[in-house]
């Protein structure tokens, strides 16, 4: 059985067979949805997040593939800074780790609510192949604290010199933001080419994320993935707040 996109005729096929084997996601309507089925296993992932394409679905739905157009990038050295947020940064009430807690901020960034869902698309089976890539290198967490709590944190997936940002979550105010800097920050000085954000919200337009369109971001893409891969843990990275970046 094959799904219909009326708008604009695309057949929506089923994965089956290798996990290499993707639809070509230039052919996908502008809403953006590819594929339905196949698996989390870590190769099918790898090799989605290689052709601009992410997993997206909600609990009881079959596995959904999407490559939404136009898409939404951020460039490291692009993040914006605003004077409220900079005596936030300046306060240095906030400190920053790197894949110290991969665990808790996925389980935090499905069970936070957010404004204006009911329900979370990180469903127990994407925390579980979520864990697997970050035991094989590929997935990575931010955790900020407060007082020495984990108040906020992000996760995502690194590929050549591309990260793909899933989620955040914030306990308290500013706290994701803060994640988001302190990533930003860190890439823009290993040479990564983009932060991939998804899909459009104006909160991280606010940020400094710029829209493009779905063949730009794909051209860029199988640039950068032939770059090196930090591949293993990020403990070992570091940041503080430099003021005026």
């Amino acid at each position: 059985m094959a799904l219909m996109v009326e708008e604009d005729e695309y057949i929506i096929p089923p994965l089956t067979g290798e996990p290499s084997l993707f639809p070509n996601p230039r052919l996908a309507s502008d809403e953006g949805l590819l594929a339905y089925g196949g698996d989390l296993s870590s190769q099918r992932l790898i090799e989605a997040y290689k052709k601009g394409i992410f997993p997206w679905f909600s609990k009881g739905d079959p596995i959904l593939w999407w490559s939404p157009n136009p898409r939404l990038l951020l460039l490291p050295n692009k993040f914006k800074v605003r004077k409220s947020f900079r005596r936030v940064l300046r306060s240095e009430k906030f400190s920053v780790s790197f894949d110290e807690r991969f665990s808790d901020v996925i389980k935090y960034c499905a069970l936070v609510p957010r404004e204006g869902q009911n329900s979370t698309w990180i469903v127990d089976e994407m925390i579980e192949a979520y864990r697997h890539l970050y035991e094989e290198g590929y997935a990575h967490s931010v955790e900020v604290y407060k007082e020495g709590e984990l108040v906020g944190g992000l996760y995502g997936v690194a590929y050549g010199k591309a990260f793909f940002g899933e989620s955040m979550f914030s306990l308290v105010p500013d706290a994701s933001k803060v994640a988001f800097k302190a990533l930003s920050d860190v890439l823009g000085r290993r040479g990564y080419d983009f932060i991939d954000c998804q899909m459009k919200t104006d909160h991280m337009v606010s940020l400094g994320a710029e829209v493009v369109e779905r063949d730009i971001f794909l051209d860029a893409l199988e640039e950068t993935i032939e770059k090196p891969t930090d591949l293993g843990s990020w403990q070992h990275f570091k940041w503080e707040y430099e003021d005026g970046k």
